[in-house]
């Protein structure tokens, strides 16, 4: 496995709608996951597309964050070849995002509170699953990102854009005091 080199924004393959992967069982697809897992891993994100490491294919990975414990030394990763997206209910929430393609930076962004998702697991096998919360937004941040799509278009006010420690300092103190 190696670590990859993140494409950052500026980049065009960041604008680029991904191309789907037509051999799921390609060794090389193989690779790519396992590549993207211990680059996601190294730069400590919790999610990471194709795109952002330079493959123009429908890849995307995340970590499961529940029931995760300090003790608990085992990441469970899931891959996702081909995914598709759909909303459960039009209720959303605003959060702040990050991205490895824009490191330092955090972003307020408005997503679904609650969708499902589905696509090819590394074997091809289906995987259809409900997310809400932290994971509804990651999925969607990620598929984002295979669709040419990076948060900043996604932003509830385009002032709520900056470097993460004046974020930290200055927007979230302020929200948190109301």
């Amino acid at each position: 496995m190696s670590i990859l080199k993140i494409a950052r924004l500026g980049h065009p393959i960041l604008c680029k709608k991904a191309s789907p992967v037509d051999n799921i069982s390609d060794p090389n697809i193989t690779k790519l996951i396992h590549d993207m897992t211990e680059t996601m891993l190294d730069a400590k994100g919790i999610g990471l597309a194709a795109p952002q490491v330079y493959s123009s294919k429908q890849v995307i990975i995340f970590r499961s964050l529940e029931n995760q414990t300090k003790e608990d030394s085992h990441i469970k990763i899931t891959a996702l070849i081909n995914p598709k997206i759909n909303k459960i209910s039009d209720d959303t929430e605003n959060q702040w995002e990050a991205c490895l393609s824009i490191p330092g930076m955090l972003g307020l962004v408005k997503r679904y509170s609650k969708i499902s998702y589905e696509g090819f697991d590394m074997n091809g096998n289906i995987i259809k699953q409900e997310a809400e919360g932290l994971r509804a937004r990651i999925v969607q941040h990620e598929y984002d990102h295979l669709m040419g799509i990076l948060y900043t278009r996604r932003l509830v006010d385009k002032k709520a854009f900056g470097y993460a420690d004046e974020i930290e300092e200055y927007w979230k103190k302020k929200h948190e005091q109301k």
